[in-house]
Order: C-alpha cells, then structure tokens, then sequence
C-alpha cells in the first residue's frame, strides 16, 4: 500500500514542482518583469518629453538601469522617426504636494492681507527703514 502511494504521490510531486499554474514565479520571471517594466516607463517618460532625473524621481522603485534603456530606445526611436514629444495632460504627484503645503502657508498670509485675521496676523510688518 505505501509502495503504490508512493509510486503514486512522487511523479505527482514532480509534475507539481515544475508547474507554472501555480503562480509562484522564479527570481528570474521576476527580474525580467522588472527589467521590461522598467523601459516602458522610461519609454514612456521620453515620449512624454520628460527628463531622465524626472523620470528617476518620479518612479523611486523601479530600476534606473532599465528606466535608462528604454528612454534612451525611446530617444533614438524618436529621433529615427522626427516624431515630437507628448507634452503630458496631467501633472506629477509631487508637485501636488508641493502645493497643498503652500495653500496652507497662503492661507494665513490671504486672511491678513484681507484684514479678516485677528491679533498679529491682520497687521502688516514693519519694514525698518537703511537711514
């Protein structure tokens, strides 16, 4: 009994261990999905008209190696077929929060100028005078 159990569970095993259906991928299957994911961003930077630094900015975790290849594939695609840069439609993340924190340091500065501030922020600085 144990034998035909185990003539019937290793091949099983076997079979199993090599499968893909699983969807447990290998370090390389990972690597290469990295590696592509990466030139289609940068790919994508370049058409867009990006620079490099911006487009390594704006994408801190994907590779830079591959973020380089495919904007430069990009670049040369570009430049082979005289097409011009997509000027992109929506603007990057990080200036958005750039400008949420200076809405809240105008904020005070618009009430005071406005006069509708209390206590220090309503009146103007003085400005000392070089005489």
């Amino acid at each position: 009994m144990r034998r035909t159990l185990l003539a019937l569970v290793t091949p099983v095993c076997l079979w199993l261990a090599g499968c893909d259906m699983l969807g447990i991928e290998g370090a390389t299957v990972v690597a290469e999905r990295k590696a592509a994911e990466g030139k289609a961003i940068g790919a994508a930077c370049r058409h867009a008209g990006r620079a490099i630094e911006d487009c390594y900015t704006l994408n801190k975790k994907a590779d830079k190696a591959s973020i380089y290849a495919g904007w430069r594939e990009m670049d040369d695609y570009m430049r082979e077929n005289k097409l011009e840069p997509v000027a992109p439609t929506l603007k990057a993340e990080a200036p958005k929060a750039k400008a949420a924190e200076s809405d809240e340091e105008a904020e005070p500065v618009a009430k005071a100028a406005d006069g509708e501030g209390k206590g220090k922020e309503a009146r103007p600085k003085k400005v000392a005078s070089a005489h």
